[in-house]
């Protein structure tokens, strides 16, 4: 069952920090059961590399631009841009060039428990991170 869930503007969840931007679970799949939100900031040039996963995942940028790769297309967002991403894309995304924002609703349950595993680890190696993407259902992807 879902459950109520009202954040005021000086209630702002933490901030997980991954890869040098940082994720705030607005609502996790423990609130909702079904899908979850998140509030995304980062400085010039960070973001995810390639990646898929099972989920759905939709993008509304609110401060940009932000680029975004889905398979072979590039995307230039800027503030406004909504994109929803299917599940199964290869997809990525780099704010910049200066720090850019998003509000983001994936699909299911899977998100944000691997946010806050990418985020406790403390060693710089990416086979770190890799592996416990993996463990939540998502994989990086060199093949962009």
């Amino acid at each position: 069952m879902s459950k109520r869930v009202i954040l005021g503007p000086d209630e702002r969840p933490e901030r997980l920090q991954i890869g040098g931007f940082n994720i705030a679970v607005l609502a996790s799949g423990h609130d909702t059961q079904g899908y979850e939100m998140f509030h995304t900031e980062g400085p010039a040039g960070t973001g995810p590399g390639p990646h898929s996963h099972a989920w759905d995942e939709t993008f509304y940028v609110l401060n940009g631009p932000v680029t975004f790769g889905v398979g072979q297309e590039e995307i230039v967002a800027e503030s406004g841009t909504f994109l929803n991403v299917p599940g199964d894309a290869i997809h990525w995304y780099r704010f910049g060039p200066e720090a850019g924002s998003f509000v983001s609703v994936t699909s299911g349950t899977s998100a944000a428990p691997m946010y806050r595993d990418l985020a406790a680890i403390e060693s710089p190696d990416k086979s770190l991170y890799v592996e416990a993407a993996a463990r939540h259902g998502q994989t990086l992807r060199e093949d962009g």
